[in-house]
């Protein structure tokens, strides 16, 4: 197989490097460089420096070649030979070499590719820092796998030594501020080298990191904070490194009082712990975040039941699952991929997709979604979508996406660091020449001291630790009102919103079915029913079953035994209670039994409309009543829709429920705007219309579902109810679920 960046024709197929168009000879290239499983090959350093920095940019303007390349690796959908591995196409047939048939390679084989944040043009295929700004990469896929974070694990080592070393040095700098006497045992020459021995492994060894991003950001003429900390850190130590080894080379003009040359190992030291603990904190909330994708896509079961041609089953590993594999689902699993349903009936809990808390009846041709947990039913259903193909995948690559998104924001910081940074540098340089001449003696020590200072104070790491302090105060302040404020931003940005997006489920409602309404025909009482529906019922694990089950809890009515029950699956059910015939079901059950009323039917009607699930009580031959089953809102629900209101935001429902029950949730809280039926990736496409209207969009929600538009909002708002993923995905978290915290946390961010 050929790379896209050889000249085809050449006599010896020989590369193209793909910065300048030359032809390079393998054997004589100025070097390669290694990039989503193909090896480049480069005329000049220069050019290799520039692909490296920016692979997917030259790429992208490349024309497609023919060309050498590394041995191919098997890809999600691709087929391969068993007996010639390197073969690789992407779809079935003969293997060109021996003729045998292809099979279908690993679904799940893909290759681990970083890039960075605040960078996404920069990709590479192992951890390293970014050459643009110093950050740490990060995997630009999300696994399943639990994989220690390499780059946290030796920024928290480095940080955790040199704070140990550091703490002597900061104890005898401030020590000596409040008593001299306490240091006076050793001549300052001695301590000038005890100093030594403990700045040397901080700054060396902890600090090497920034080192070698601050000299990579200087000869790829990318300056950025790491530039600032590396010639700040690396002047005070060498200077006192110079004036402890040879204090004898220094002028008059450098001494202090009594001939000494001040050192400045504490400040070198300190600084350095600073940053490597600015590292530290911002990689564990990376991590994090990195978490709580990792949780989700553990929702997905490690292995799937596949039948086979012959009719046996076996446990295979997920990543053997292909597209057009039969699996079968046994009740209360997770369903492994997304399909259609080829036998059987059941009910599914989609409420992690859909938002819709009801689960959702599956028979034969329907599509069922990988994560989701299966019912009471076991079934067998046909593998159509696998691997990175899911749509669970999906949405934790849309939300990984939209978390490493820039907003314009950050872009003008990027414009903004090209020309703070060097004048920066050049305004160090003017500090130290006109201390140097016009400053108090000794004036190049003086001169020295504050050209550091320039560097080090203009450093912008130390907002990374100032940030944190202001969003205790707010936290603080916050937690009072039910709220917990996870990032100063949010908090800042938050007072800017004018309009609010709001799901509906768990949101607006409770996000569980209950039994909300009983509706009595004459001669019947609402205890009654609930007595019989209870005890017929008692024995099913269907979930409007469990909601009239768990009411008679409450209310204490003890359900009766009931004999010869028979269950109608998509139906209904039948029994004998007290010795009485008792059959409760929906609509089109009653009327195959040729027992519904006509004014039964009408109220029926109108409790649909409000979005409620209806089951009707037949008892002889009679219709006795009805049952509604729904989501009811939650009691503090129009207390805060009115107080956000009133403070001026634009209110919008967004819910992947049907439009009947969603229109009937909207009229009672007096909400104009709603988009239903919308699927999770709609989410954020409605995010980012109302974005480009030039609003500053809010998101409140606490599902799956709510994730990629949580991630897209200006300002992401969790229910503290719900999904781990939807928490990690916002900067602000009511606790208590209760939307009246978003109308006092406002307040707060003023």
């Amino acid at each position: 197989m050929l790379s896209p960046e050889t000249k085809p024709g050449s006599a010896k197929n020989e590369p193209v490097d793909p910065v300048c168009g030359m032809t390079v000879e393998p054997a004589k290239a100025a070097g390669t460089f290694k990039f989503e499983g193909q090896t480049y090959y480069f005329c000049s350093p220069s050019c290799l420096e520039q692909f490296s920095a920016e692979p997917a940019k030259f790429l992208a303007n490349a024309p497609k070649k023919l060309a050498q390349a590394e041995p191919p690796t098997a890809t999600e959908g691709s087929f391969t030979c068993p007996m010639h591995p390197e073969v690789h196409e992407p779809r079935a047939g003969a293997c060109p070499e021996c003729g045998m048939a292809l099979e279908p390679s690993s679904p799940a084989v893909t290759r681990a590719v970083y890039t960075c944040p605040m960078h996404p043009e920069v990709i590479r295929n192992e951890p390293s820092a970014c050459p643009i700004c110093g950050m740490a990469l990060e995997l630009k896929t999300v696994t399943a796998e639990e994989a220690e974070n390499p780059e946290l694990a030796a920024m928290s080592r480095r940080f955790w030594v040199s704070l140990v070393l550091t703490a002597p040095l900061l104890a005898r700098t401030m020590g000596g501020m409040f008593s001299g006497r306490l240091f006076a045992v050793l001549p300052p020459a001695t301590w000038n080298w005890i100093e030594l021995a403990f700045a040397t492994p901080v700054v060396a060894w902890g600090g090497w990191p920034f080192f070698e991003r601050g000299w990579v950001s200087i000869i790829r003429r990318r300056l950025n904070m790491f530039t600032l900390i590396s010639i700040g850190t690396a002047a005070a130590y060498l200077y006192s490194l110079a004036a402890t080894v040879a204090p004898g080379i220094f002028p008059e003009a450098f001494r202090g009082h009594g001939g000494q040359i001040e050192v400045y190992f504490e400040a070198a030291a300190v600084i350095t712990t600073l940053v490597l603990l600015g590292q530290v904190l911002e990689l564990r909330a990376r991590s994090r975040t990195s978490a709580a994708l990792k949780a989700l896509l553990g929702l997905v079961p490690k292995t799937a039941r596949r039948v086979r041609e012959d009719g046996a089953e076996e446990d295979v590993p997920l990543d053997s699952v292909n597209v057009g594999d039969r699996l079968r689902v046994r009740p209360g699993e997770r369903i492994p991929v997304d399909g259609k349903v080829i036998e059987g009936t059941t009910f599914v809990d989609e409420s992690m997709v859909t938002g819709e808390p009801m689960p959702a009846e599956k028979s034969a041709g329907d599509a069922v979604t990988g994560g989701t947990v299966n019912g009471t039913g076991g079934f067998l259903m046909r593998a159509e979508r696998v691997g990175r193909e899911t749509l669970l995948a999906q949405i934790v690559q849309m939300v990984a996406e939209a978390q490493r998104s820039r907003a314009p924001i950050q872009r003008l910081a990027d414009v903004v660091s090209g020309y703070f940074v060097p004048g920066v540098v050049l305004a160090a340089v003017a500090t130290f020449i006109v201390w140097a001449i016009l400053g108090p003696e000794p004036r190049l020590a003086y001169a020295l001291v504050n050209a550091v200072s320039v560097l080090i104070i203009a450093c912008p790491c130390a907002l990374g630790l100032a940030t944190p302090m202001s969003v205790m105060v707010g936290t603080g302040r916050g937690a009072l009102a039910g709220v917990l404020i996870r990032n100063a931003e949010a908090l800042e940005t938050l007072e800017k919103v004018d309009t609010l997006v709001v799901d509906k489920t768990g949101t607006l409602t409770e996000g569980k079915p209950r039994l909300v309404t009983i509706l009595p025909e004459a001669g019947s009482s609402e205890t009654e029913i609930l007595r019989l529906a209870a005890g017929i019922e008692r024995a099913s694990e269907h979930p409007l079953a469990g909601a009239i089950v768990a009411r008679a809890r409450e209310l204490n009515v003890e359900p009766p035994p009931v004999e010869g029950v028979q269950s109608i699956p998509g139906e209904g059910v039948t029994g004998k209670v007290d010795g009485r015939a008792v059959a409760l079901g929906n609509l089109k059950f009653l009327e195959k039994l040729n027992i519904l009323s006509g004014a039964l039917k009408e109220k029926a009607d109108a409790l649909r409309l409000d979005g409620l699930t209806v089951m009707y009580l037949a008892v002889e031959g009679r219709a006795a009543g009805l049952l509604a089953v729904g989501d009811a809102v939650k009691p503090t629900t129009p207390e805060a829709l009115g107080l956000l209101r009133e403070d001026g935001l634009r209110l919008m429902m967004v819910t992947g429920d049907s439009r009947a029950t969603a229109e009937a949730v909207a009229r009672k809280l007096g909400i104009e705007e709603i988009e239903a039926e919308v699927r999770p990736e709609q989410k954020g496409e409605i995010v980012k219309r109302l974005q480009a209207q030039g609003r500053r969009v809010a998101m409140a929600g606490d599902g799956v579902n709510d994730a990629p538009a949580l991630s897209l909002a200006d300002v992401a708002i969790a229910m503290g109810t719900g999904t781990d993923i939807a928490m990690e995905s916002a900067g602000i978290v009511l606790v208590r679920g209760d939307l009246r915290g978003v109308a006092r946390v406002r307040k707060v961010s003023l």
